[in-house]
């Protein structure tokens, strides 16, 4: 007979305590601690002979036998290259964003381009309500099946009769099953729930697409520990103001999480951006000053993005210092180092930067175009149009030669950039290269190169 118990579940990372508290022992979050009813299983001893019909057997590592068969293609370019190469059989995927930034759109699109036979299971939207977007999106396929349910043993009646080769959830936190007696969306639901269906993906070598939606603070909803769980964990950001989306693999257990995907949110759909330069780099008549061309790289993309800045003169007290898609704490050492190693009496100013088209870039490679940005609009002397820079700047003021530089310099030569100011040390052939490649080992090089 199973025991009715209660217990006490923080909202934010999903640590059970034994008791309500006020904040939370492991996130330090007030407030999150939520009592739950959980009815709980009988325990069995891990000796008792298992149920399933074919167990898994022991094998060393030689004996596993592995092709690159066991990926499928999602005929999507930019999912495959953030997945590395498409979904693994029997791996869990996890998608986040925020509502209406289009993980349903992405999802679904991918599901009806498949030759596979799919499962769209959705405890959001009616069957009609997906139908409308299928057609707006004007891809047919007989083989994407729909299913509106949120009971998980009803879900799994419906696998065992149409037996799909991927199934996608959408969403993760409106499933419940009836082991649990607790709200859908709740702490102990969405880890039950979530623990159902990787059991089903591993014992069945089907892959599974969670979509869960993000908090306000950009963490997935529900439990941390729910991005432990799967094998794959997704990001879908951008601003719905913009018509520009990232995809970002935050967790990847097969392959690397550097990768990155670009999609432009159309009427029929998201479009894949297969060379963002375009996009991140604005049009203009003529040359203004405090913009600049940096060659940066993400994952194995290069692209050009334009760094923007604006120095003015500080009205209010305290000059202010805001950045956008860039480090602020590396924006201050870049000031400091103008100032120490140039000369330049930046203290007394405000300082903003922006990094266009709405993308974040860690990449030190553009710190040379950082201070070529804010020295452009300080003297207000636009850096003529056709330079890009790639360069990392370190605290004595040396240009530093960053990685795969070649691969930087193919792409500026292929969008028909004349020259590029890289560091001095780089070790590269410039006789193969038509750009015009502009060394400097100082800060002051640069200044003396530009102004």
């Amino acid at each position: 007979m199973s025991k009715t118990k209660t217990t006490f579940f923080c909202q934010n990372c999903g640590t059970q305590h034994a008791k309500w508290m006020g904040q939370c022992a492991s996130c330090g979050k007030w407030n999150t601690i939520i009592e739950e009813i959980v009815i709980r299983e009988e325990k069995r001893n891990w000796k008792t002979k298992s149920t399933i019909k074919h167990p898994q057997k022991a094998l060393a590592l030689n004996q596993i036998q592995f092709s690159e068969e066991d990926r499928i293609p999602t005929n999507n370019k930019e999912l495959d290259n953030v997945l590395g190469g498409g979904l693994v059989k029997g791996a869990v995927v996890l998608l986040g964003g925020e509502p209406g930034i289009g993980k349903s759109t992405l999802i679904l699109q991918v599901a009806l381009s498949l030759s596979q036979r799919v499962l769209y299971v959705s405890g959001e939207e009616s069957q009609t309500q997906i139908k409308i977007r299928g057609e707006r999106l004007g891809v047919k396929n007989t083989d994407c099946l729909i299913l509106t349910e949120t009971n998980t043993q009803q879900i799994f009646s419906a696998i065992e009769e149409v037996q799909p080769e991927i199934v996608v959830i959408d969403s993760i936190q409106t499933l419940h099953t009836g082991v649990i007696d607790a709200l859908p969306g709740s702490i102990t639901q969405i880890r039950e729930t979530a623990a159902e269906l990787i059991k089903f993906a591993k014992e069945t070598n089907t892959p599974v697409i969670l979509i869960g939606h993000i908090t306000k603070e950009g963490t997935i909803a529900g439990p941390k520990i729910l991005e432990h769980m799967v094998d794959v964990v997704l990001q879908f950001e951008g601003d719905r103001n913009h018509l520009y989306r990232i995809l970002r693999a935050q967790k990847n257990r097969f392959g690397a999480t550097s990768e990155l995907g670009i999609y432009e949110m159309q009427q029929m759909g998201l479009r894949e951006v297969l060379n963002p330069s375009e996009l991140l780099i604005s049009e203009k008549e003529a040359s203004l000053s405090g913009s600049v061309i940096a060659a940066t790289l993400e994952g194995q993309r290069s692209f050009m993005i334009e760094v923007q800045a604006l120095v003015s003169t500080a009205v209010y007290g305290t000059p202010q210092r805001s950045v956008t898609g860039y480090n602020i704490k590396r924006l201050h050492m870049m000031l400091a180092v103008l100032e120490k190693r140039a000369g330049f009496r930046l203290g007394a100013k405000d300082v903003f930067l922006n990094i266009a088209g709405g993308i974040s870039v860690n990449d030190p490679a553009i710190d040379l175009a950082v201070i070529a940005a804010i020295l452009s609009s300080n003297q207000d002397v636009a850096v003529p149009q056709n330079y890009c820079f790639a360069a990392e700047v370190g605290l004595a003021g040396e240009i530093r030669p960053v990685n795969r530089v070649e691969q930087r310099i193919i792409e500026a030569e292929k969008l028909g950039f004349d020259a590029i100011l890289i560091s001095k040390f780089a070790k590269i052939s410039e006789s193969k290269h038509k750009i015009t490649i502009l060394k400097a080992a100082k800060v002051e090089d640069v200044i003396k190169a530009l102004f």
